[in-house]
């Protein structure tokens, strides 16, 4: 009981404690208040007395950020000017000089600068961004200065007779100098907008096309002129000779220095670049060597006659060429073909040109040889023929574009392009077939013109069968010993053949005349009947059939035909025969008189009792001299 009270005294007492400490933590806490309101109202007068303070700082800063961002402004934009001066002592220098990496990194810095101005937009830089633009100007051009002196080293002009001659290479302009070029190029047309108009050749384009198209021209300018002057002629009678002209090597060197720029120009420019550097390189040398194909073809047109192979000769090397050119750069072709176009018409103009010529020199002949012997012109034609072989290609070309007979139209020496035809159309046309069938028109045009002056001119069927039978004779042999003959045998055989039956018709016709003596119509009704084939003719029974009077005709028969034969004999010996000419119409001859003479002879040889008095020839004696026709 004690302990309890004890304990419970103990408790109350650290209750007491407890009261008393809250006690004082309420005085406390009222201080701290207290402390707390008059801070408060401290801080507001604190705050009442910074803030105008406080504020006026903020703006300060602003002002001075703002004041730092416009010097770092005008700074770069005194940069520009600061440089000008720099880069200004730099590009009106001579690349060579300052050297061409600084020269051209001199540029960049220049052109960004320039970009950076113009970004801005103000006025007070516009002269200062015509100043860096003048100076981009003036560096440009001092890069297309350095551009041409390269170029300049490699450009001498050379003698491509050489490389024809000997099959060497052309000059090419080495790699490492290509790829400095490339280097100067790429910055040229980058740098080319103030310097040029839109549209036009960048400058070094502009440059290269000027410098490498001097040297190809100068360097072809020994064999234009030697085209030109080997094509004069010495003998105007002279028929031009394959190759004899200088036109195949200036071609050939054409072609070889094009293909040698052509591959300088890729190696310096870009691709899209490519083909308007090559057509402005080409043009000076292109022109003249148009110019040359224009003097050609004047000389060609004033001596059509001799010189038209010319054409036909420069139609295929030219044509070659630009076969040549356009597989392998795909350029060229557009120029070379106007280049080519009037020495072609012209070479189409020579085809039916030959066959007026034909006509006309017959028509103009006063006489034909009275021995009819075959004419000079004939052969003339022939060897035409024989030369044109030698041009098949091109002539196969252009007798595609006038179609098949499109060269029996009106000749014309003019460079006028003709109306094309459906036929001028048909690709597929053989050229060979196509020139068999112009040689058939010449062969008939010579031969038809010579008929019908022959009729004129020549006295006689037989003179006049002769007469062209021989020059049938020397139009079929030239064909067969030359390179006509596997070219002509189809189309131009079957039109000869007709002409020699028409000579030998025409021949054959003179020998009708004795032939009619040895009719004996008259006196068939008044002689006994033949005998059946194979038994002997008893001339002697035939004649006692027949009066005196009827007789006396079978004798004046014999007579007339003995005068008409040896006339025609000697006649025939006297005309001057190919041999074969004479081969074959004195065959025709003996296979038209013989059978109707033994036939005569059988039945009234005895007539003449065997004095000869009417009676010239017997039949052994016929057979020899028909045989000595031949």
């Amino acid at each position: 009981m004690i302990a309890r009270r004890a304990a419970h005294a103990e408790e109350s007492a650290e209750v007491e404690v407890l009261f008393a400490n809250v006690k004082k933590m309420k005085a406390v806490t009222r201080k701290m208040e207290a402390s707390m309101a008059r801070l408060e109202q401290s801080g507001r007068t604190v705050q009442d007395a910074i803030g105008p303070v406080y504020g006026n700082t903020q703006r300060l800063q602003t002002q001075n950020a703002n004041i730092t961002r416009i010097q770092e402004a005008i700074d770069r934009f005194r940069e520009p000017l600061d440089m000008r001066d720099r880069e200004e002592r730099i590009l009106r220098s001579r690349p060579d000089r300052v050297g061409l990496q600084e020269y051209i990194s001199s540029m960049d810095r220049t052109s960004q600068a320039l970009r950076n101005l113009q970004k801005t937009n103000m006025r007070a830089n516009q002269q200062t961004i015509l100043e860096l633009t003048e100076l981009l100007r003036i560096g440009t051009e001092n890069l297309e200065g350095v551009f041409r002196d390269m170029l300049r080293e490699d450009s001498q002009p050379i003698e491509p007779l050489k490389q024809i001659t000997t099959g060497k290479d052309y000059p090419r302009i080495s790699s490492t100098k290509s790829g400095r070029l490339s280097t100067v190029n790429q910055h040229i047309a980058k740098y080319s907008s103030y310097v040029t108009q839109p549209g036009d050749l960048p400058p070094s384009a502009k440059v290269y096309a000027h410098e490498r198209g001097q040297y190809i021209m100068l360097s072809l300018q020994n064999l234009a002129t030697a085209s030109k002057s080997t094509a004069r002629k010495v003998d105007a009678s002279a028929i031009y000779r394959q190759g004899s002209n200088g036109i195949g090597s200036y071609a050939q060197g054409l072609q070889g220095m094009y293909l040698a720029e052509y591959d300088n120009i890729g190696h310096i420019f870009s691709r899209d670049e490519t083909s308007a550097v090559m057509q402005a390189t080409c043009l000076s040398s292109l022109t003249d060597f148009s110019s040359t194909l224009r003097d050609l073809d004047a000389h060609v047109r004033e001596n059509m006659l001799t010189d038209c192979y010319l054409a036909y000769e420069i139609i295929e090397v030219v044509s070659s060429m630009s076969h040549q050119l356009e597989s392998k750069t795909d350029e060229l072709k557009y120029a070379l073909s106007e280049a080519l176009r009037p020495g072609r018409e012209t070479a189409k103009s020579s085809l039916s040109f030959l066959l007026n010529d034909i006509r006309t020199k017959i028509q103009q002949m006063q006489a034909l040889p009275v021995d009819g012997s075959s004419i000079p012109l004939t052969a003339e034609v022939m060897t035409r023929l024989q030369l044109m072989t030698a041009y098949l290609p091109p002539l196969s070309s252009i007798m595609r574009s006038l179609g098949d007979g499109g060269w029996s139209a009106p000749s014309s020496t003019s460079s006028t392009t003709s109306i094309p035809t459906i036929k001028s159309f048909d690709v597929g046309a053989d050229g060979k077939t196509l020139f068999a069938h112009y040689a058939a028109d010449t062969l008939d045009t010579l031969l038809g013109a010579l008929e019908a002056r022959s009729r004129s001119l020549l006295r006689g069927r037989s003179l006049q069968g002769v007469f062209l039978a021989n020059n049938v004779c020397v139009a079929e042999r030239m064909i067969r010993t030359s390179e006509l003959d596997p070219l002509l045998a189809a189309s131009a055989q079957p039109k000869l053949d007709a002409w020699r039956k028409k000579a030998t018709q025409a021949y054959i016709d003179a020998w009708k005349e004795p032939s009619t003596h040895l009719l004996d119509v008259q006196f068939t009704a008044k002689a006994p009947r033949p005998p059946s084939t194979g038994a002997a003719v008893d001339s002697g029974a035939i004649l006692k059939a027949l009066n005196s009077k009827d007789k006396d005709g079978i004798k004046e028969k014999f007579r007339n035909f003995n005068a008409s034969f040896d006339d025609l004999v000697a006649k025939h010996k006297a005309y001057k025969m190919e041999a074969e000419v004479r081969r074959a119409l004195g065959r025709d001859v003996q296979n038209f008189i013989e059978p109707l003479y033994n036939r005569f002879w059988e039945r009234y040889h005895e007539v003449d009792k065997g004095k000869g008095k009417y009676v010239k020839y017997d039949r052994q004696q016929m057979a020899g001299a028909l045989a000595g026709l031949g």
